[in-house]
């Protein structure tokens, strides 16, 4: 029996996936337990739908993501804060400043958990940041922290 998974099945399949299961397992399992729908021609075709929806969606994410990079790539931000001797900071620039700051000038939302940094910054001077934008898209930004 050809059945559509609803959801993650351990051992058998994702969520969206057609498979072909003993009507058993379907029957007595799958189907009860809302795992899986038997796969009708009309199921088969709101199944299609759904993923040619899916497709969509995520090529215009990535297209969004493609340009924000391209607004992003290479531009340079400046941060000033309190510095003491030794060119180092009191406290620190955290990606959260680095978000607001681009939001400022950019006049972009990001997620400051998309802002690599490593460690937050704690000296003066120029640093280079990698944004995720996307799971494979990834602007590069520098940040040049001056004193106050």
């Amino acid at each position: 029996m050809k059945v559509i998974l609803k959801q993650d099945v351990k051992n058998l399949g994702k969520s969206g996936e057609i498979k072909e299961v003993s009507d058993g397992y379907a029957r007595n399992f799958l189907i009860p337990k809302g795992f899986a729908d038997e796969a009708t021609t009309n199921k088969l075709k709101e199944t299609q739908e759904k993923i040619t929806k899916e497709e969509k969606r995520k090529d215009k994410e990535k297209e969004n993501a493609e340009t924000i990079k391209q607004r992003l790539d290479g531009k340079t931000v400046k941060i000033k804060a309190k510095a003491g001797s030794g060119d180092k900071l009191f406290g620190a620039v955290t990606s959260r400043e680095i978000a607001e700051i681009l939001q400022k000038e950019f006049s972009l939302k990001l997620d400051k958990k998309k802002i690599e940094m490593g460690e937050a910054i704690k000296h003066l001077g120029q640093y280079k940041i990698k944004i995720k934008i996307y799971p494979s898209i990834q602007a590069e930004v520098k940040v040049i922290v001056e004193a106050e």
